[in-house]
């Protein structure tokens, strides 16, 4: 009992949070500013801490060791974070992706911060448990493990049974944890603030940085947030066939008390057990990544955590997803400026990705991105080699990571919390198969969604994709629709519906005439390569030597090609069938678009044809000389 009597802030939570537990500095700033002895013993240990760190990269600067020394220090500046504690463990995780403010070698070694402290006592566990639930363990649970099975910064886990029979996992808190955080904040929050207005060439807004990374620690500290955000994943996501969301039992839930269904599987990292089971590692790493574009791209509501204690391969092959403290938000212009960002990476157009990372919020509008093009340039030309597929995420994110910090870039909360994500799924990804591309499996998805998605932003990211200097490049269409097909959801309805409904738009004007130049160059080039076979096998049956097929013939011979392949693409979607086909020509031909795109189809041909024939007869006759000249030539010229 004397334990639980040294965390008598646990009892006054609300001068400390909003009622539903939310951040607020100002009601922190309230509480602290009249309790000068809780943060000056802080505040000496935190100085105390740090203060041998920053000596010895002191001592490394005038000994000249600076730059031998940088790995060591990062390393040191680890273990000065977990010494201090859950809230310096929690920072040292979010800066790891913040390459904005952090050097590249200090990110790596972050990026490697346990989030793991010992267990503290049962009795104490026990006590929350009582309190935040209003009865004893023994009266809510039938059993309940000796001894916790996990513990981390925020909490411990035991696993239980309920009086029902069903066995769960319980979490709970750790003791004077918000007590333990806010005080911390406060410190960091005086100290952001002296150094912002003490050293002029901080560019970073250090205060709302701290507000930012306390207002997620927060939302990771309330359990009733973490269910709820279970359950909002659950919604989303729990539907797809090869994932699953464990439920949280609501009755046994509190802020400091999370009971949820327990889940027997294997961590991701453990391959062999993964595949004595007859099940497919890789496979299972797949579908998280299709889950994890789901999350960013199409709802918005991603799991910012998927290390591999938070991702289970269930007996029956499906993937467990466990931990939702650490959730986020994207909103949908920011879903859709990254899809619009991967389409001019695709293109390597550095000025308009330059101009996304103001729309991201990377870089303000009134920034100057002259000197910034050209560092993209340099930085994706070296990254991206082949094509984009074959790139892992986290070589991009290194090749960034110097960029930012010697740009005035600033890497918003969201984005921040992708690269955690990705990083992480790629990490494990990779442990399984070195030869993992995250990239190459997210374009299958990008590709269905550039091709489905009637969002006015992606319709234009489609056709700068598709079109170059007016050209159409059938090219890519054909590698969208053939990396489309491996995607999930993927059907000839979807596409095509979609693709006719855009094609007839207004919006889909310029599209209209480009397709009516490439179906005008298609079949003249058909007449042209017919008349020039026809002509040839003449030309061979009277003993006449066989002219070469002309370069432009030969050049649009490839879109032909092209046409043909996408066709086939078409004929294997799945959901194909020729009736459809049938009905949706149907539905084409009756629209008035259609009448007017084939009335400027044949004034196409009409053109090339006359302009042709006046190249033939009276253009070609001045480039040979009067003896040369059949009768029906000088006939004509007279």
């Amino acid at each position: 009992m004397t334990q639980i009597e040294l965390y008598p802030i646990e009892k006054k939570p609300s001068q400390l949070a909003t009622e539903d537990w939310r951040y607020n500095p100002e009601k922190i700033n309230n509480y602290y500013r009249s309790r000068f002895f809780s943060v000056f013993a802080r505040l000496i240990k935190i100085i105390t801490t740090f203060g041998w760190f920053f000596f010895t990269l002191w001592w490394d600067k005038t000994t000249g060791q600076l730059n031998n020394k940088q790995k060591q220090r990062a390393a040191d500046l680890r273990n000065v974070l977990t010494e201090l504690g859950p809230t310096y463990i929690k920072i040292g995780q979010a800066l790891s992706t913040r390459p904005d403010l952090v050097p590249p070698i200090y990110l790596e070694e972050l990026a490697l911060l346990q989030d793991q402290l010992p267990s503290f006592p049962n009795e104490v566990a026990y006590k929350f448990i009582e309190e935040e639930l209003g009865a004893p363990p023994e009266e809510i649970y039938a059993e309940l493990s000796p001894e916790p099975l996990a513990a981390a910064s925020l909490g411990q886990v035991y696993k239980g049974k309920l009086k029902t029979g069903e066995t769960v996992a319980v979490k709970v808190q750790r003791p004077d944890l918000i007590g333990r955080i806010t005080l911390d904040i406060y410190i960091m929050r005086l100290l952001a603030n002296w150094a912002k207005n003490t050293f002029s060439q901080i560019r970073s807004d250090l205060v709302g940085i701290t507000d930012e990374l306390a207002a997620r620690i927060f939302e990771e500290i309330n359990y009733d947030q973490e269910g709820r955000n279970a359950e909002r994943f659950a919604e989303l996501y729990g539907n797809l066939p090869e994932i699953y969301v464990p439920c949280i039992y609501w009755e046994y839930t509190a802020r400091r008390v999370l009971t949820m269904e327990w889940i027997t599987g294997t961590k991701l990292t453990n391959i062999q057990a993964i595949q004595a089971q007859g099940i497919d590692a890789t496979h299972l790493v797949e579908v998280g990544v299709e889950c994890s574009l789901r999350q960013l791209l199409e709802h918005g509501f991603f799991h910012a955590d998927p290390h591999p204690g938070n991702l289970l391969a269930m007996p029956d092959g499906r993937l467990a997803y466990l931990d939702f403290g650490m959730m986020s938000d994207i909103k949908p212009y920011q879903r859709y400026g990254l899809i619009e960002a991967i389409v001019h990476l695709v293109n390597r157009d550095f000025e308009a990705l330059a101009q996304d990372y103001i729309k991201l919020e990377f870089l303000t509008p009134d920034t100057d991105l002259t000197p910034i093009i050209p560092a993209l340039t340099e930085v994706f030309n070296n990254a991206l080699g082949a094509s984009v597929a074959e790139l892992n995420f986290k070589s991009i994110t290194d090749q960034m990571s110097e960029m930012m910090y010697e740009f005035p870039f600033r890497v918003p909360a969201y984005y921040a919390l992708i690269i955690r994500s990705m990083v992480t799924l790629e990490g494990i990804a990779i442990g399984i198969d070195p030869e993992f591309k995250v990239l190459s499996k997210a374009y299958p998805y990008v590709a269905k969604r550039l091709l489905t998605d009637p969002a006015p932003q992606l319709r234009t990211s489609l056709k700068e994709l598709l079109f170059k200097d007016g050209s159409f490049r059938w090219n890519r269409l054909e590698n969208l629709l053939r990396n489309a097909g491996n995607s999930q959801d993927y059907n000839f309805d979807k596409v095509v519906d979609q693709g006719v409904d855009f094609l007839f738009s207004e919006r889909g004007s310029f599209i209209r005439d480009r397709l009516a130049n490439e179906i005008v160059n298609a079949v003249d080039t058909w007449g042209q390569r017919t008349w020039f076979n026809w002509s040839s096998l003449v030309r061979q049956q009277v003993g006449l030597a066989v002219n070469d097929l002309p370069v432009e013939l030969e050049q649009n011979t490839a879109t032909m090609e092209h046409l043909r392949n996408i066709v086939g693409i078409l004929q294997d979607t799945p959901g194909y069938e020729p009736m459809k086909l049938i009905n949706l020509l149907n539905k084409i031909v009756a629209k008035s678009e259609t009448q007017q795109l084939g009335q400027k189809v044949v004034e196409g041909l009409a053109q090339k044809a006359l302009a042709r024939v006046i190249r033939r007869l009276f253009l070609e006759e001045y480039t040979q000389s009067p003896a040369k000249i059949s009768l029906p030539e000088v006939a004509l010229s007279r």
